[in-house]
This record gives structure tokens, sequence and C-alpha cells, in this order.
């Protein structure tokens, strides 16, 4: 690549999301993604991606074994009779890729490439769990991918196989089951809302849109820019369907046999990358939270083609810089390549590096060092002696910055309408989920919500707020058959 060649992003963020995304995502712009792999909906993760996704994997790692979950790997492949034991979630099928070959032999008996882990796990679960003092049992895969026919597709918002994580736990009774789902919502707001500083609602969703097998679904979901909703986890209430489908008992203190209770929770890699590039990002390029940056400080050097005996003595200090700025544990890159620094600073402003660092001629003759950082493009000059404090408080309201500007996405993202005509205009321009009365979340209300989905273009009934009970106004209607509303529910366009 030519040092002055022009790359970048041409598209503007609130003008045209999808084109703003994809040049993001692709060769022009932070070069996340390659979609010329050759089979549709299959991409490659690239690099600079991966080490993003690696460090969101991390965190939800840390999280769940606090909450004493053991790692385990289960392999890709699910037997074909395990798939379909579950007389619900076989419903999966129609999405399944299928292994039917060794060679050039036929297999006398298929099998599935993973959609999700539950047919793959509880047999083994029905193995390892006999008595009450097995349980609770918490386990969880990390770093997988899942397959899944899915045929419109987009970098990390859907594929045909995508980053996968999923915990599967087993308790002796119902409460305890719907305490983990309580915790379940804690982790996400530790990592997702409290690291990533994405912003999310936490749903129940309505009864005929559950996990194929669960009791009931309760998930995150954020919104990106062009307001379409994306559920980035889910964690389910799976009831004792799969402990009496795969037989996973336990003997109590009473010396009965008892059937398990289950949940499982599955945070979105992929999709919470996504929220990350999408709802951070401006029309440079990615802006990455500190702890999720693949670098974390990049040192620039200014030097002068007529300078050379200076231009050694800048690159002497920046290195120095980059070794005394390693040694506090930051990661750190020294740009020292051949492109101008107008280039430079393009390129990893692009990638979303959090702080820049310049030295050039004046800065040597000071003893200082130039800072910016990635959410303010106000430089400012600190003495080399004091770079690391700087450097701590820069670091302060870089993160800052992200969350409020996060917050102050997301706040406007919230309507409410009156009745059904409101509701339609209202879904017309805005960018984002309208609270709405509801006659019911429960199969009875389906009707209700296949009607406002045909008349508002593709409105779904998000769900009801989990951690947040709001009760309609007694006389309340329900704004699609105008009988009495029980709930208030949320509606948004979805990916």
């Amino acid at each position: 690549m030519s040092k002055n060649l022009k790359k970048g992003i041409t598209a503007k963020k609130n003008e045209n999301f999808s084109e703003w995304y994809s040049q993001v995502c692709l060769e022009q712009g932070a070069q996340l993604a390659d979609i010329r792999y050759g089979i549709q909906g299959f991409i490659v993760i690239r690099p600079w991606a991966y080490k993003i996704i690696r460090k969101i994997y991390d965190a939800f790692d840390a999280e769940v074994e606090k909450d004493g979950h053991q790692p385990f790997l289960f392999p890709t492949v699910i037997h074909e009779d395990n798939l379909k034991k579950e007389r619900e979630h076989a419903g999966f099928i129609p999405e399944v890729f299928w292994v039917t070959k060794e060679g050039e032999k036929e297999l006398k008996e298929k099998f599935a490439l993973r959609p999700t882990g539950e047919t793959a796990i509880y047999p083994l679960y029905s193995l390892w769990i006999r008595s009450h003092k097995d349980l609770p049992y918490k386990g969880y895969q990390s770093r997988i991918t899942v397959f899944r026919n899915e045929m419109a597709t987009r970098p990390f918002i859907r594929g045909r196989e995508f980053c996968f994580y999923e915990t599967h736990d087993v308790f002796l009774n119902h409460d305890e089951a719907i305490g983990q789902i309580k915790k379940d919502m804690q982790i996400m707001d530790k990592v997702i809302s409290g690291r990533l500083k994405i912003p999310f609602l936490f749903f129940k969703r309505p009864s005929w849109d559950h996990f194929l097998g669960a009791n009931a679904t309760y998930v995150s979901d954020t919104v990106l820019p062009d307001g379409k909703r994306l559920q980035i986890s889910s964690t389910h209430d799976l009831g004792q369907n799969f402990a009496k489908a795969y037989n996973i008992k336990f003997t109590d203190k009473d010396k009965k046999e008892k059937y398990c209770w289950q949940t499982c929770f599955g945070p979105g890699i992929s999709r919470i990358f996504a929220s990350l590039i999408s709802i951070h990002g401006d029309d440079n390029g990615l802006i990455l939270p500190f702890d999720f940056a693949p670098v974390q400080i990049v040192i620039i050097p200014i030097l002068f083609s007529d300078k050379k005996e200076l231009n050694k003595k800048v690159i002497v200090k920046c290195k120095e810089l980059k070794t005394k700025l390693e040694k506090e544990g930051y990661i750190v890159e020294f740009d020292d390549s051949e492109s101008t620094s107008g280039f430079k600073h393009n390129e990893w402003e692009m990638k979303g590096v959090p702080l820049y660092i310049e030295v050039g001629p004046k800065e040597l003759s000071k003893n200082i060092a130039t800072l910016k950082r990635r959410t303010n493009n106000q430089k400012t000059q600190v003495k080399i002696s004091k770079l690391l404090d700087e450097l701590k408080k820069q670091k302060v309201k870089f993160e800052k910055e992200l969350e409020n500007n996060a917050k102050n996405y997301f706040k406007e993202k919230t309507k409410t309408a009156k009745d059904f005509n409101d509701l339609k205009n209202i879904l017309k321009t805005h960018k984002g989920f309208v609270m709405v009365n509801f006659c019911s979340v429960e199969e009875g209300g389906k009707k209700c919500a296949d009607i406002l989905k045909e008349e508002t273009q593709g409105g779904n009934v998000c769900g009801t707020l989990f951690d947040k009970q709001q009760k309609v106004k007694e006389g309340s209607k329900c704004v699609v058959c105008n009988k009495k509303a029980n709930h208030a529910v949320y509606i948004a366009k979805s990916y």
C-alpha cells in the first residue's frame, strides 16, 4: 500500500447507517471481516476484530466463573436422535446443516452441526447428575461457533456461522432457576453496560416468541442507529422440559427421584461486537472501550524529511515512551511506518484506538508529549515526567465521554404511543422502541401482535420490562383490539 493512499469511510453514520456499517467492517474501513470466503453467509473474522471479540469472551468467562460455572467443550456435531428428542426444540431442524458423508461413503446416521448446545449437552447431564448433592450444576462453553441456515446475512449481525457463548445450569427447584435468570441479567449489566458501555433494555419476551423448548425467554435488546432493535443476549427458563426429554433426574434428600429444573444463558458475542461498532463508532470509524482495544495507546512520531538527525532523536524518545508505558501494563503501538503522520492518524482513528501520543521536534525541545482522546479532538500537552499521571486522567475522561455519548444516544430511543394511529405514525420516523398498552403477552395476544406487525410494516412486540414492573393505568385499552390492557409492552422493528 502506498504510504499516502487515501483509504477511509465515505458514508455518514446518521445518513446511511447500512453503508457506513459495511464500510467500517470491510476492506476500506477497519478491516474487521472479509466476505470473500466464497460460501454465502460465512465470513472471515479478521485479526483486529477477533482480538476485540476474545476480550469480550474473557470478560464473560471471568463473570460466569465468579458465579460458579465450570468450563467444558462439547463436540460440534449432534446426533440426529438427540436433536429430535425434545419436541419443541426439534423446530430448529429446518435451520440445521447436516453431515451426511465420511469421505465418499454415506453415513448410516447423519450428524447435525450444532445450532445451539442443549441437545448435545443434556444427554451427558443425565449421566453426570444423580443426587441433590450434585446440584446446582453450572457449566459453560466459550469461544465456539454455531451453524444456522440463515438466508439474510450481515457481518456480525446475522450469519450462517457465528461466535457463540452458552451457560447450561441445573437446579433443585424453579425458584433457584429464576434466581439464576436474575444473576444472568446482572452479568449482562456488568459486562455490557458497565464495561462495554452498550445501553440495552432487559425484556421478558411474549409467550409466542420464546426459545423453542423454553417456558419463558428473557432478552437484552439494544437499538442500532437505523432504529432496529438487536437482541444481544437471551436467558431461558427451560422448566423441566429438557429434563423430562433427556431424563435428567436427581435423588432428593427424601430419597425420591425428581426431574431437575434448568436455565441456559447466551450472550450473543457476534451481535455484541456489532453493537460496539454501531453505537460507539462515528464517521471516522470505530471508538473502542479502553479495556477492549487491541491497542490502547498509539505513539505517532512527527518527522520531517529535512531533519534526519532530529528524526532519529524523536524515534529514540518514542521507543523509550513505548517501553515505559508497556511496563505500566498499557498495550502500546509505536507507528514507525513510512506513512505520513496524517495517514497514521486516520488509520488508527478508524481502528478506534482510545489514546494518541504525538512526539515531534517541538515536543522534544520542551521534553513534553501531545495527547489526544479518540472521543475528543482536543490536544493536551504534558511534561514527560507527568505523563503517567496524565494518561490515567485521560483514560477516565475517555471512558466517561464514551459512556455519556452512549447514554445520550439511547435516552432518545423510547417513545410512548397513545393509540394505534399514533403508534403507526411514530414508527414511520422514530428510530427505536415505542411503549404501548397491550391486551396480553400470553397466547391470547398473538392475534393483536400479528395485526400490529402487518399494519406497521414490521413492528414487533419485544416484550415487557423484566427488571421494572410497569403497571398500566386503570381503564387503559390495548392499542390494537381496544380491550382491557394488562401490560405495557415495547414495540420495535427488528433485525
